[in-house]
């Protein structure tokens, strides 16, 4: 057809430019508008399910007004109402000025339990089928630390075993992202805090942040999640914990909606060992500055200068 050659050639074009999500889809509604074949378009489930023309045109979260947010965050609660039978509430709670945040989690103290990977699905959430979780718990030899040949999938009554120890792993909110540089719509960025967010009705669903994460903290969504009423957490943030639609990425942003208010992430208030420590790095009588300057602590996969703000160290 005609207007599959005209839009073939028009993305060609765009592909020697800087590109940007909202020219791409104006440019390929315009395509098939001015051709009087917008209904025929490719199947796509981006375009088919996940997108109205209210969502295609959407502003990026950094370019919206109060106004604007408070028409898509409405929008969205409506969704959710009429998609999960839940009553939700979107909010937006800004960086705090002054505020860097860091992780630090001791490995001596972790006993593998999962507690945080349970916490973490709940109070974000994340699709119970297919399962998503953002963090990962690896069984390691004493010894050794070779994540390679690492158990993620270890029975998890019977921990600690004996000659094991645990390491979980999350989104390590980099301050030198190699996601957000991988992104071709700027749908990612860095917070002033540290916080690495994802505007998911601006991701594309490329998946190129995967790829580039080396710490495997980046999901695909592939498929609507599935929650019933009762498993919907109603206190949701518009960069953080809402329902996210199928066909984008998600990943930890340290519960942003909590910390931002004051309170620590869903995964640290559930660990039974108190091994995992928050804060607010810039603050030298932090919890977690104490930490760092007492303790040998280290970051995974240094030799790729992500610069990983979560820590770990053992007890010495």
């Amino acid at each position: 057809m005609k207007w599959t050659h005209r839009l073939r050639k028009w993305i060609d074009h765009r592909s020697h430019q800087k590109l940007s999500r909202r020219a791409f889809l104006k440019g390929l509604f315009a395509g098939g508008a001015s051709l009087g074949v917008a209904s025929s378009l490719p199947p796509s489930p981006y375009i088919s399910d996940r997108y109205t023309w209210e969502k295609f045109f959407q502003k990026h979260y950094k370019e919206m007004t109060p106004q604007d947010k408070e028409k898509v965050f409405s929008r969205i609660e409506r969704e959710t109402q009429q998609n999960y039978k839940s009553d939700v509430k979107i909010s937006d709670p800004p960086p705090i000025p002054g505020v860097k945040f860091v992780y630090c989690l001791n490995l001596s103290a972790c006993n593998g339990s999962r507690y945080c990977v349970k916490a973490c699905v709940e109070e974000n959430n994340q699709s119970r089928n297919p399962q998503i979780q953002y963090i990962k718990v690896l069984e390691l030899d004493r010894g050794s630390f070779n994540l390679e040949k690492s158990n993620r999938y270890y029975e998890g009554e019977s921990v600690p075993r004996e000659g094991k120890f645990y390491l979980p792993v999350q989104c390590m909110q980099c301050d030198n992202p190699p996601c957000v540089k991988a992104c071709p719509v700027q749908a990612t960025w860095k917070e002033p805090d540290g916080i690495v967010v994802i505007d998911y009705d601006w991701c594309i669903g490329c998946r190129y942040c995967q790829v580039a994460c080396p710490y495997e903290a980046r999901n695909f969504n592939l498929a609507d999640p599935a929650l019933d009423p009762q498993e919907v957490n109603p206190n949701q943030s518009y960069l953080s914990n809402r329902i996210r639609p199928r066909g984008v990425m998600e990943k930890c942003t340290f519960c942003l909606h909590r910390v931002r208010q004051g309170r620590y992430p869903a995964c640290l208030e559930a660990c039974p060992t108190g091994a995992r420590k928050f804060g607010n790095i810039l603050d030298p009588e932090s919890e977690v500055s104490k930490i760092l300057k007492a303790k040998k602590a280290f970051v995974l996969k240094e030799e790729l200068n992500t610069i990983p703000r979560f820590f770990y160290y053992f007890d010495d």
